[in-house]
């Protein structure tokens, strides 16, 4: 798909302009209409650019502001406050040259393989020594050996999968790519329309190779991973808000992914009713996308009370599941880990692990890490009308880890945005085995997106980003002189093994020394990606950096698109094979923006 925009701001009637007024309205008005200090008046803009208008939304000042808007909508805001066209031309079909020139294998199978987010069943984060072909030594000696480019995102948060050979991600901007993990050659692209941030699971079933994968409107799709031809397409919630973010999981034909919303956000505004959104995990038929069975983490919610701005309320609402499940053959079970409410009455299924039967989705138990949190962004702005209880906001972004002892004994473990890392017993309904503090723990504080375990210890990031409020908004910058850390656990006991203390961010613009990246494990070495930018690789013996690389900068692609890399959050590296690939840039809460893949081998070779 081309855009070329020269034409939109030919006739006001045109319906570019007219997004462009209603994009105008919905994002930028009450700041540059309302006489807001330093912010420019609509007389301003006529004298700029198109061009110095959009930089500055995709690297300048006002880059949080216009985060949440895609490449497309950023272009037409900068069009229509100027009058003017934009000199350059946003292309998303990927060049001729950056297509593979021969079909790659069609055994996905064959190799080294990281399928979804946690390369197992169990979400261990841990690549065998095998499957990583990668030792301890040879880890300082990592150097790029090609980056991929995302056209016209800001950010490049979803975990890439190896299989057979290939590399599957997704992006900002809703495609999926099928790359060559040797040279980063496209075998092939599929649009979904709307932001693909989960990993992709590859599976062998019946004759084909499928990937699997959700986007941010609550649709999952099965792809012929060797061709990328849709095989199925299902919805799995129909509330306007729902998305997926979990990465499914495929296991005996069934596949069980996690359902988001974003409602905690929509709640901000004092004339939303707010909430009705209720997380969910759903059961689909591997095969052919129908639903199997479907099980809500809460009840329906019912109308309670009216606020003070006349909306009507709702409740229950909320424990999302924004993280991959775990999957428990030993108890035929599968285990998630749920987010905060939304409104009151507050439940028991918020902040907490659940274990549902594999086959019926049956609750057979769950285990609440904190009570009464009940939370939406109005919390954090000047009118709280919408703000519930006012919950410390303690999400549950992680997914569950599965680990068995040295002595049998076996652990379900996950860190919360609390900042305690949990152990459960998985064989006694979720009894508590230990919990650690970590972190001091935050509405984006705590361990935001995952851990990685071995045989002996769990390796833990620590997130404690501070937010910084910008002004008329529910969006954030971050402080770059607070969060970071890293933490080796014993997993017996959940007995400090070492700390790593956060670097400085020195004089970097959107930095934050936070370690919100999901954490990854090849024997003897913990990699940790940071908001500075860099990823880090720990001893597991002492905790000492062995690697650290900057990923921030421009790139030179494979694909041709003018890319660069900047905070590293949400995923963590995905390890295979010999290589390393790692996404950079994520420009929510006030990170550096950045639109690449970067494919690390030892001495880049």
């Amino acid at each position: 798909m081309r855009f070329s925009f020269g034409f939109l701001i030919l006739g006001a009637g045109l319906a570019f302009a007219q997004d462009g007024a209603a994009l105008y309205q919905e994002n930028c008005a009450s700041c540059h209409d309302g006489g807001m200090d330093r912010a420019p008046s609509r007389d301003v803009f006529k004298a700029m650019s198109a061009d110095r208008v959009l930089a500055a939304m995709e690297t300048g000042p006002m880059i949080s502001m216009a985060s949440r808007r895609t490449a497309q909508e950023r272009r037409v805001i900068a069009q229509f406050l100027t009058g003017k066209a934009l000199t350059g031309v946003l292309e998303t079909k990927p060049l001729p040259q950056a297509m593979c020139t021969s079909p790659g294998s069609t055994n996905l199978s064959d190799g080294p393989a990281w399928i979804g987010w946690g390369v197992n069943l169990a979400n261990t984060r841990f690549q065998n020594a095998a499957a990583a072909g990668l030792t301890a030594a040879q880890v300082p000696r990592l150097k790029v050996k090609w980056a991929f480019g995302f056209p016209g995102d800001q950010s490049a948060n979803a975990q890439p999968t190896v299989a057979g050979g290939r590399v599957f991600v997704g992006s900002a901007g809703g495609t999926v790519y099928s790359l060559s993990a040797a040279t980063g050659c496209i075998y092939w692209y599929f649009d979904t329309g709307a932001t693909a941030r989960s990993a992709i699971t590859v599976h062998h079933l019946g004759d084909a190779y499928l990937a699997f994968f959700g986007d941010a409107k609550a649709f999952v799709y099965a792809v012929n991973a060797v061709t990328g031809k849709l095989v199925w397409k299902t919805k799995v919630d129909d509330y306007p808000l729902a998305g997926v973010t979990s990465s499914p999981v495929v296991y005996n034909g069934l596949l069980y992914v996690g359902v988001k919303s974003g409602e905690e956000a929509a709640g901000a505004d004092p004339k939303y009713e707010c909430c009705r959104f209720r997380g969910s995990v759903v059961a689909l038929d591997a095969a052919t996308g129908k639903q199997v069975w479907k099980t809500y983490t809460i009840d329906e919610p019912k109308r309670t009370t009216k606020n003070k701005a006349g909306a009507q309320m709702w409740g229950p609402s909320g424990a999302p599941i924004w993280s991959s499940p775990v999957i428990d053959p030993q108890r035929n079970a599968v285990y998630v880990t749920t987010g905060d409410n939304y409104s009151e009455p507050v439940t028991r299924t918020s902040d907490a692990f659940m274990a549902l039967d594999l086959d019926t989705g049956k609750i057979l138990w769950t285990r609440q890490m904190t009570e009464k949190d009940a939370y939406t962004a109005a919390c954090r702005l000047p009118d709280t009308t919408n703000c519930p209880i006012n919950g410390p906001d303690f999400d549950f972004g992680s997914s569950p880890l599965l680990v068995t002892l040295p002595n049998g004994k076996r652990e379900l473990l996950a860190g919360q945005k609390s900042g305690i890392v949990h152990a459960l017993d998985p064989d006694q309904q979720g009894e508590v085995l230990w919990q650690v503090r970590v972190g001091k723990g935050g509405t984006m504080g705590g361990v935001q997106w995952g851990s990685a375990v071995d045989s002996q210890n769990i390796y833990v990031a620590v997130s404690d980003i501070k937010r910084i409020m910008l002004t008329f908004t529910t969006l954030t910058d971050a402080d770059p002189n607070q969060g970071g850390g890293m933490f080796a656990l014993d997993l017996a006991s959940g007995k400090q093994v070492w700390y790593a203390p956060p670097f400085s961010c020195g004089e970097r613009k959107r930095c934050s020394p936070a370690q919100s990246a999901a954490v990854t494990a090849i024997p003897g070495v913990a990699f940790s990606g940071s908001m500075d930018g860099h990823l880090r690789a720990y001893s597991s013996a002492d905790g000492k950096v062995i690697w650290d690389v900057d990923t921030v900068g421009p790139y030179q692609t494979v694909n041709g698109v003018e890319a660069r890399g900047g905070t590293l959050d949400g995923p963590g590296p995905a390890i295979a094979g010999g290589m390393l690939f790692t996404n950079s840039g994520y420009v929510n809460g006030g990170g550096m923006p950045g639109n690449v893949l970067l494919a690390f081998s030892v001495d880049g070779k």
